[in-house]
């Protein structure tokens, strides 16, 4: 009695339509676009996000090329602790370490409200982008569906 042939990209591609399936169900559940009803609208916006997500190099965008260029784009939450300095050098790290790392992390606390602002900002940016695909999406389906019949 022979085996069947397991086709592994056909049951690849059930498992993903599953998972695609189960994510459109989930963020319908939790207050997500109701556009999502519409399986074809999903899976348009999914591919869009997808493609710019995986296969951009988010480093070279636009936007950021259109704004002022003064500014700083990326948050840096680290600090790094050097000197130029022979001599006093090892005193001056020895008291940037002892004193002014402990001062920092006391105002790391303050500065917080300003990364949960940005992060708020982050939030509404990746909803109109996620709406901007939405529109981009319906307006392909009704495209097609004005074409002309082959």
């Amino acid at each position: 009695m022979a085996d069947p042939k397991l086709r592994v990209a056909a049951v690849m591609g059930e498992i993903e339509r599953d998972v695609r399936t189960r994510l459109r169900r989930h963020l319908i559940k939790r207050g997500g676009a109701a556009e999502y009803e519409d399986e074809e609208i999903f899976e348009a916006v999914r591919a869009v996000l997808a493609r710019a997500a995986e296969e951009r190099n988010l480093d070279a965008t636009l936007l950021p090329e259109l704004l002022d260029t003064d500014v700083e784009w990326r948050l840096q939450t680290h600090l790094a602790l050097t000197t130029h300095r022979r001599a006093a050098g090892r005193f001056i790290l020895f008291a940037k370490r002892r004193i002014l790392l402990p001062m920092t992390r006391w105002l790391y606390e303050y500065s917080q409200d300003n990364f949960r602002r940005q992060d708020h900002l982050n939030k509404v940016l990746f909803a109109c982008i996620e709406e901007l695909a939405l529109e981009n999406a319906r307006l392909r389906r009704d495209v097609v569906a004005r074409l002309p019949k082959p």
